[in-house]
């Protein structure tokens, strides 16, 4: 259940467009007095008797002034995103217009809406549950195709649909599991014991597959930290450039020209890479200029999540390639690359059997590069993305699932010990709990606030 929540009676006003100046403007109402308020400065009456979901033009009027011509939409509850009365108000774009109508309509008792509590409302009226929610949230922040397509599915429902099967099973088991306390006297089984175990185990699967599927969803999210590293020369800010078709990164022929690191975000199939060109590392140097940048590159060398072991194929002999490669075998971040393969002395490099997991390129001509991107976002997300199912992409949500994992093993630890039934009840109802804290349909005032705070003002 949730604890403590408002019962919110009034109406709120926001921007729902981003403020400065543009062509059109968007201002949100939504509230019980969202229509009569309107009707208070809108030229055209009537508003109250027109039908749902339909689009009135206009004039807003304070007093005798006109402050714009605009189109009103109106939304009659529960017909709509909030479910309460919402209006829309299409204005002109100008910050000084749509700054005067939000004062006209807080003058006429409105009041400035909080970050996300338009999609709070509707969580609280049914319209949304809380993982939807969130979704509304991580779909206006997507910034490449895979975080759109994660975002809207489970907009639409699909990781809610995963765990409402789960919960209702959960709950046709306690449900006959209570009802043989209640008979207790009698010695009568309802529940049947191993049906129970089994759906625990496969529960316990899917919970764990969730939780495994956060590696990905954190890398559609948040992206992936890409170093590229090796030794001065071999051609790292090249790279960087060819990877990002343009120059951002200094080039020169003499060692050591970048100081500091450089930072830039590629989007290779749906996926957000963040590449970092380090400052060339070799064991010693006198410019400490360049040593600190070196110092930094080692930092930003632990913090990625894929290493790109950038060497000179042009200056390398085959053995001492494979004897890197041997020595580096198995470290699961790294991607060995052999750059300027179009001036090397062997040219049968690429064709060597011992060397087939070394991509060569040359960056300067943008030979191979495709073969290095892919390489990129096989080791990021493999087949991950063409997968059907929910890909958990919130903290929050891992934090439950945890949790529900914990409970669904405590379950299964009772089965295996034949405990009573009514410890077995408490074990499932720490169960269903944890999965109502996922949907929202057990939550306090306190983390809804938490959570619809990062929300942008007029969502």
């Amino acid at each position: 259940m949730r604890e403590n929540l408002s019962s919110w009676n009034d109406t709120i006003v926001a921007l729902a467009t981003p403020p400065g100046l543009g062509a059109i403007a968007v201002i949100r109402l939504s509230g019980p007095a969202s229509i009569s308020m309107i009707s208070n400065v809108f030229s055209r009456q009537g508003l109250n008797s027109k039908a749902s979901h339909t689009v009135h033009f206009g004039k807003i009027i304070n007093g005798k002034e006109v402050l714009d011509e605009v189109v009103v939409t109106i939304y009659k509850a529960p017909k709509s995103y909030t479910g309460e009365e919402v209006v829309e108000i299409s204005c002109h774009g100008s910050p000084f217009i749509q700054d005067s109508i939000l004062q006209l309509l807080q003058a006429n008792g409105a009041r400035l809406a909080k970050p996300g509590e338009f999609t709070q409302r509707a969580f609280l009226n049914g319209k949304l549950d809380l993982t939807q929610a969130e979704a509304v949230a991580d779909l206006i922040a997507s910034n490449t195709e895979a975080a759109r397509k994660t975002a809207l599915y489970n907009l639409k429902g699909g990781f809610s649909s995963d765990l409402q099967v789960m919960r209702e099973k959960l709950i046709k088991f306690s449900a006959l599991i209570e009802l043989e306390l209640d008979f207790s006297q009698e010695d009568v089984a309802f529940a049947n014991k191993k049906s129970l175990e089994l759906l625990v185990h496969e529960l316990q699967e899917k919970t764990t597959a969730l939780l495994l599927s956060f590696q990905l969803g954190n890398v559609i999210k948040h992206g992936v930290q890409v170093a590229i590293v090796g030794k001065p020369n071999a051609g790292k800010s090249t790279l960087l450039n060819t990877l990002l078709n343009e120059n951002r990164a200094l080039v020169s022929e003499i060692p050591g020209t970048t100081r500091d690191t450089v930072e830039e975000y590629l989007n290779i199939q749906g996926v957000m890479y963040k590449l970092i060109d380090t400052a060339g590392i070799r064991h010693s140097t006198e410019d400490s200029i360049e040593q600190m940048g070196i110092e930094k590159s080692k930092e930003k060398i632990q913090a990625a999540d894929i290493v790109i072991a950038l060497f000179d194929a042009s200056a390398t002999t085959a053995a001492q390639i494979k004897q890197w490669n041997q020595e580096l075998l198995g470290a699961h971040k790294l991607i060995f690359v052999g750059n300027k393969m179009d001036i090397a002395i062997d040219a049968s490099l690429e064709k060597d059997p011992e060397l087939k997991g070394i991509i060569f390129i040359a960056a300067k001509d943008k030979k191979n590069i495709l073969a290095l991107e892919n390489a990129l976002h096989q080791k990021a997300v493999g087949d991950g993305l063409n997968k059907e199912g929910t890909i958990v992409t919130n903290a929050r949500h891992v934090a439950s699932l945890k949790r529900l994992l914990f409970a669904l093993n405590d379950i299964d630890s009772g089965l295996v010990n034949n405990v009573t039934g009514d410890l077995l009840a408490i074990d499932i109802n720490h169960a269903l709990h944890y999965l109502g804290t996922i949907t929202g349909q057990i939550t306090n005032e306190d983390q809804l606030d938490f959570i619809f705070s990062k929300f942008c003002i007029g969502k």
